[in-house]
């Protein structure tokens, strides 16, 4: 009986391991010279990034695209608008206490009355009340409240299936984790419905270029930088792609 368990979780292990070392050879004869107009991303992991965001492209390819486009077949617009806005109800906390980090106390104040209006009249998240009340949602995380506190982004970095993100944003992440796995949960999950909602435009973004290496860190580079200025410094012309959209 355990055999029968285990031997899929084997199976796909290997299968995952072998398409893992496939993409590690092409990846290692494809990488192509830097060129003067390349933004400096603190990218010392780079050969080792290259190998894992080219595994995430395949298994994004093979699997999760299908994944998405049934999703959208089966599922209809009114319960996929509910699944989204239940996963963004539950990183209201993490606004709220990032946004104190900051001293931002306006919009602490804002996801905390998000959160309870959503949680009670919005029947557990599933609606959004808050937004039709004028409470509107801007979403903050650890990694963006350490940024305005002064801590470096570090070393650019690519987890596996989780996708592009840094040492100080990867360090908030767990730190949320840590406090408790529910907020990360809605992350994660507003970041399938967003990437369910944009797939075609996310795709179109890498599928054309020289070097997708290059446009995926660039651009979560840059929206990080967006999203922690608050929306005030965008870069022309740089593609909005949220790091769990590019999982």
């Amino acid at each position: 009986m355990a055999s029968s368990i285990v031997s899929p979780f084997v199976v796909s292990g290997i299968l995952a391991g072998a398409l893992f070392v496939a993409v590690s050879a092409n990846a290692a004869d494809s990488k192509p010279e830097p060129t003067a107009g390349e933004s400096q991303v603190n990218d010392p992991l780079e050969d080792l990034n290259r190998v894992t965001s080219g595994f995430n492209r395949v298994v994004r390819g093979a699997i999760v695209d299908p994944l998405v486009d049934g999703y959208q077949a089966v599922t209809p617009t009114f319960l996929q608008d509910a699944i989204g806005n239940a996963a963004s109800n539950l990183t209201e906390p993490v606004t709220a206490i990032s946004s104190f980090l900051q001293g931002d106390t306006e919009n602490a104040e804002k996801a905390t009355q998000r959160f309870f209006v959503n949680s009670t009249l919005g029947m557990g998240g599933l609606n959004d009340p808050a937004s039709e009340m004028g409470i509107e949602q801007r979403r903050e995380d650890l990694g963006q409240a350490a940024a305005i506190n002064g801590a470096e982004e570090g070393m650019y970095i690519v987890l596996p299936l989780l996708g592009p993100s840094n040492t100080r944003d990867a360090i908030g992440d767990a730190l949320t984790a840590v406090a408790s796995p529910m907020p990360l949960v809605g992350t994660v999950a507003q970041g399938g419905v967003q990437y369910s909602a944009n797939q075609d435009d996310i795709n179109t973004v890498t599928k054309g270029a020289l070097d997708p290496y290059v446009v995926e860190r660039d651009a979560y580079s840059q929206y990080r930088n967006f999203q922690i200025n608050n929306g005030e410094s965008m870069p022309q012309e740089a593609p909005t792609l949220e790091s769990s959209d590019l999982k």
